[in-house]
């Protein structure tokens, strides 16, 4: 027996054993995380999986991570997979700023803001944009001045997804107004629970309020929680969102690893509410949609896979992530269309008795598919980083 398939076996029996069977079977948005995750499931199961490390199971075990190799991660989460476990945390601790921590942070960073990541006892927020500051990000105008061993910090951020329910913030500001647009801008850290934040959800038309205004008014930050060197920080956030779009895009962790699926939700919904003729689809016209549809979404699924097991070292690629966080988000953004179409006037319910509720999630997951597209760097922004960075096209 190798020690790969040793490691499967008593995965999975631990796996069964500690998964609280309601942490098991769950569908849900991001934007409800909170309330699953709040969840005294929830906590027993985040407890157990963080004793082993597996909430971040490969980050280094000082920090709390599992240590794991690439391909033990990969084992750990087919095994996930097949008793259909929820992940014990998630956010952007484990996607963002943990590893912009892990390849930027000092020691003292790592060692004080790691293990709150993996243990999955605090949560983050990004203080990117700003009302003025959006896809040209580094036009934001949010002041930090130092003040003996404190940024002193005033200004306003916006879409600041989970500011509501966060404890800390990692933010861009402009720690030298008369540097160059991007230069003079510093990557800091700061606690959201100050008297200097105040946060005010905005509400969706999807009925949500994920996003939030934060109002920075006399907010500090500590020196020690400045990331990189001052007055350089457009590079790392730059690298932050490479992270960002990389889990987007599909390229985080073992989350790759997809296998074909032998049946298709969008045939399944088409025979019901289009029409099945002798077992195939009874519309040739969105029978050669799903076709389509299926063939581009499993060949960018076996090209993430490719890319992942080619990349070796571990490291989140540069510029071509923005090339999956395109791909992905249309794909994603179609699909849900797709799906709403099939359904025809029972996919535009929005409550009513006349509605399944299969039928209200299918439309209101359209609604929320159209920020895919937006956040993380908008499709249109992904194309201009492809233009210059992978291509080399001129400006």
């Amino acid at each position: 027996m190798t020690d790969l398939t040793t490691f499967r076996t008593e995965t999975r029996a631990w796996l069964e054993e500690n998964c609280p069977q309601a942490m098991r079977n769950l569908s849900f948005h991001w934007e409800d995380a909170h309330l699953i995750y709040s969840t005294e499931a929830a906590e027993v199961w985040r407890e157990r999986m963080a004793g082993k490390g597996w909430i971040a199971p490969m980050w280094p075990t000082a920090y709390g991570g599992g240590g794991l190799s690439r391909e033990e991660a990969i084992v750990l989460s087919q095994e996930m997979g097949r008793i259909k476990a929820t992940a014990a945390s998630s956010g952007m601790g484990l996607t963002m700023i943990g590893p912009t921590l892990l390849e930027y942070g000092t020691e003292d960073q790592k060692l004080r803001h790691l293990p709150s990541i993996t243990d999955g006892t605090i949560r983050w927020c990004q203080g990117y944009s700003e009302p003025g500051a959006g896809s040209d990000l580094a036009a934001l105008q949010a002041r930090a001045v130092i003040e003996g061993d404190q940024f002193i910090i005033n200004g306003q951020k916006i879409w600041t997804s989970g500011a509501q329910y966060a404890d800390w913030m990692f933010a861009l500001v402009r720690t030298d107004p008369s540097a160059a647009k991007h230069e003079g801008i510093s990557f800091v850290l700061l606690d959201m629970h100050q008297a200097g934040v105040t946060v005010k959800p905005i509400g969706l038309i999807s009925g949500s309020s994920p996003f939030c205004e934060t109002f920075l008014d006399n907010a500090t930050a500590h020196r020690a929680d400045l990331i990189g060197e001052l007055n350089k920080g457009w590079t790392i956030g730059k690298r932050l969102l490479q992270f960002e779009r990389s889990g987007i895009g599909g390229l985080s962790g073992a989350a790759n690893k997809k296998k074909a699926v032998k049946t298709n939700p969008l045939v399944d919904i088409a025979k019901r509410y289009v029409g099945d003729q002798d077992g195939k689809i009874g519309n040739s016209e969105y029978r050669e949609k799903i076709l389509k549809h299926s063939m581009t979404e499993r060949a960018f699924q076996l090209t993430t896979s490719r890319v992942v097991q080619e990349n070796q070292n571990g490291q989140t690629p540069g510029a071509t992530t923005s090339i999956f966080k395109l791909v992905g988000s249309t794909l994603a953004r179609d699909g849900a269309a797709l799906k709403s179409e099939l359904m025809g006037a029972q996919g535009l319910g929005w409550e009513g008795e006349g509605f399944e509720a299969k039928e209200i999630e299918t439309s209101r997951g359209w609604l929320n598919s159209r920020a895919v597209t937006i956040y993380g760097g908008t499709n249109e922004v992904q194309m201009n980083i492809i233009g210059k960075r992978v291509l080399g096209l001129p400006d």
